[in-house]
């Protein structure tokens, strides 16, 4: 993608993942049931993915108003994996009982 755009990647620093993690583990160390902490985890781990999809989708948006069509479609697939990674998390927090334990422990 960088190399379309005539552009070296670099690395940066994100202070809104770094407080998304910083708030993670401040909630891990503060919790001592088991149960309760994998709703945590996982209701963490949510944050970050509904983070990254907002991303995608404001590249996506800005990509596809400068007519970078092959750009948009890169971007896409990395948006439906975050997508993807989210559904998986929501299976696990509800189909998968981890919600239930954790108010159960409650």
């Amino acid at each position: 993608m960088f190399a379309k755009l005539g552009k070296e990647p670099s690395g940066t620093q994100c202070p809104a993942i770094d407080g998304l993690i910083e708030e993670a583990d401040a909630t891990a160390g503060e919790i001592e049931d088991k149960a309760v902490l994998d709703a945590a985890i996982v209701a963490n781990a949510q944050a970050v993915e509904h983070y990254e999809i907002c991303r995608y989708g404001t590249l996506i948006a800005w990509a596809e108003e400068l007519g970078h069509d092959d750009i948009v479609r890169f971007l896409t697939t990395n948006l439906n994996e975050e997508k993807a990674a989210n559904t998986k998390l929501n299976t696990v927090a509800l189909r998968k009982g981890v919600n239930a334990k954790a108010s159960n422990a409650a």
